[in-house]
């Protein structure tokens, strides 16, 4: 055959195919039935059952034809809402230079979770968990005057971080995509500015993606800055916890929601007493013997903060708060481990299960929480194997660094803002926003000229939307026990047309001709032409979710199809000329042009 009239009937071919649509019998679908054994969580078992992801190593996934046209349906719901906010769009390398990460000294505080390698010049670089070195560096050498601000700056790329437990598929993994954007702005005023917009498009992000989230008070960790804010998609599988007030707008995450600790303190201070407890090691051992409550306990905590010993003194019926402690002591979290039974004993003389803030033997730095300042007449560890100390009370028997608060919020607190109590939820973080002031520009010297000559640094904010996870916030929220139910605004395909007999002239012809006339709307279709029985053909059509099936079965000959939509799986039998309205109908539901 002549080439070149090869290569015009390709063309002929995806012309006629209109491009977003396609047959089964040609599709990479490799569904399965059982459920893999790695798989824990919903979304990760329907998105391997579905043919979506499949799985190279531990945390590492291929999006295969699917899964990835989802992948780019929502990049490009991100792109439009971006690029309308004014933010302009680019694409950076993900090796990076040690040298950039070392003059901001998260070359070291990123931790393990960095993949770092040399070139043959035993250069060192990283592949980048995230960009804001790179960003910065970039605009350093190109923006000169305020004139030419505010900027904002934007990629989706996909990142690495060398997490220590991946899991639950795309939620923790180690390679995922991910738009990140960086703003530049000559002020605090225009960083601020920035932010809200961010803050609004990404509302609208999510919106558009029928998401059920929250916009919550977040920790800054590793990225820096004095505020941030996460977008979490609500989900009984999520990792990440928030506590939120219904009576007001307060909601944080887990690790930086304030905690309101009433305590009653007018009572007279008792004489100091030791008690021998032998055996007698945790709270609720402790509450039986000293018959009281564990909020008369003064909790002693023993870590090792990049390699020295510290204690941590909290209310004996709560919990630390290590993303707070770390905080305080500015250091990263993977530089806070428990202490040894061998440290214990060497800073405090006793086994571990009796240590307290008084009198302890080695040098060692006490940090406590302010509440314990207010409580009197206190039960802790004596620094002696076998005895607890009674009517112990700060300031006459201890003193130590009083930090405002170590405690982890729980459900029941009372609100910090109407004083209200807060209730709980769990969720999965798939958008992030922080104000970054200059804690990226000035380290690396990325200044500009003002209105008057003086060289000021830039101030920035950077805002990133995980999308790999968005797509699995997505199956998290819309799944039955049969399959995933896709938003029609992110499904892969819009309809799927099923022919139940695929060997029947008049079922092929009349699937084709629906199939053809969808096309020509511009709606993606799916035509399911396999050679399969119906059973098979329904099981997969649930599990791949795709939003709207029509059926052409035995009454085919009478232009009869059955209609029904995937989240409601009611059938109807129409004739075949109302399909393009009810399609319609549903275009216009989901905010959708047709």
């Amino acid at each position: 055959m002549n080439c070149e009239l090869f290569i015009e009937q390709i063309y002929e071919l995806k012309e006629e195919e209109g491009g977003d649509s396609m047959r089964m019998s040609n599709l990479y679908m490799p569904t399965l039935r059982e459920v893999p054994a790695e798989a824990e969580i919903p979304s990760h078992k329907l998105l391997l059952r579905a043919g979506m992801i499949r799985k190279l190593v531990s945390g590492i996934y291929s999006y295969l034809p699917l899964g990835y046209r989802v992948i780019r349906k929502i990049e490009n719901i991100v792109r439009e809402e971006m690029d309308n906010a004014g933010a302009q769009e680019l694409l950076m390398s993900a090796i990076q230079p040690k040298e950039l990460w070392e003059a901001t000294g998260r070359w070291h505080d990123f931790g393990p979770e960095m993949f770092k390698l040399k070139d043959r010049h035993d250069r060192e670089f990283c592949l980048g968990p995230t960009h804001e070195e790179y960003f910065t560096s970039l605009v350093k050498g190109e923006v000169k005057s305020y004139k030419q601000l505010p900027l904002n700056l934007y990629q989706i790329q996909t990142k690495y971080r060398d997490e220590k437990r991946p899991r639950f598929g795309l939620m923790r993994s180690r390679e995922f995509i991910m738009k990140d954007a960086y703003s530049f702005d000559a002020d605090e005023e225009g960083m601020r500015k920035s932010y809200e917009i961010m803050w609004k498009a990404y509302e609208k992000i999510f919106d558009r993606l029928k998401l059920k989230y929250k916009v919550v008070l977040g920790d800054s960790g590793a990225m820096g800055g004095n505020v941030s804010h996460e977008f979490m998609a609500l989900s009984e599988v999520g990792e990440g916890v928030i506590a939120y007030c219904e009576h007001c707008d307060y909601a944080a995450t887990l690790e930086k929601a304030s905690v309101i600790y009433k305590v009653e303190n007018d009572v007279e201070e008792l004489p100091l007493e030791k008690v021998h407890t032998p055996g007698v090691t945790t709270i609720e051992e402790l509450e039986r013997f000293f018959g009281i409550n564990a909020s008369n306990f003064a909790k002693a905590v023993v870590y090792k903060a990049a390699g020295y010993p510290v204690i941590a003194v909290i209310p004996g019926d709560r919990e630390l708060n290590e993303t707070k402690l770390c905080n305080y002591l500015k250091i990263a979290e993977h530089e806070l481990e428990m202490a040894n039974e061998d440290l214990i004993k060497e800073i405090t003389g006793a086994n571990k299960g009796f240590t307290g803030p008084v009198n302890l033997k080695g040098e060692v730095r006490l940090l406590i929480d302010s509440r314990i300042t207010k409580m009197k007449n206190l039960v802790t560890g004596a620094n002696e194997t076998d005895y607890h100390l009674k009517n112990v009370n700060y300031g006459r028997d201890f003193t130590g660094e009083v930090v405002d608060d170590l405690l982890l919020v729980r459900e029941g607190d009372i609100c910090p803002k109407c004083g209200e109590t807060l209730k709980m939820e769990r969720g999965i973080e798939v958008g992030n926003i922080f104000q970054l002031g200059t804690k990226y520009s000035k380290p690396l010297n990325a200044t500009f000229l003002d209105e008057n000559g003086i060289e000021k640094p830039f101030v920035m904010g950077c805002y990133g939307i995980g999308i790999s996870r968005t797509m699995m916030a997505v199956v998290e929220q819309y799944h039955d026990d049969d399959g995933i139910i896709w938003p029609l605004i992110v499904a892969p395909y819009h309809v799927i047309v099923t022919v139940i007999n695929s060997k029947n002239s008049e079922q092929m012809e009349l699937g084709e001709r629906i199939y053809s006339e969808l096309m020509a709307h511009g709606v993606e279709v799916l035509l399911d032409d396999r050679n399969e029985s119906a059973g098979v053909k329904f099981k997969d059509r649930d599990l791949i979710g795709i939003p709207i099936r029509i059926t052409v079965g035995k009454k085919a000959g009478e232009s009869i199809v059955e209609y029904s939509l995937r989240k409601d799986k009611e059938k109807k039998e129409v004739h075949v000329n109302e399909i393009i309205r009810l399609v319609e109908e549903e275009f216009e539901k989901a905010g959708l042009k047709f």
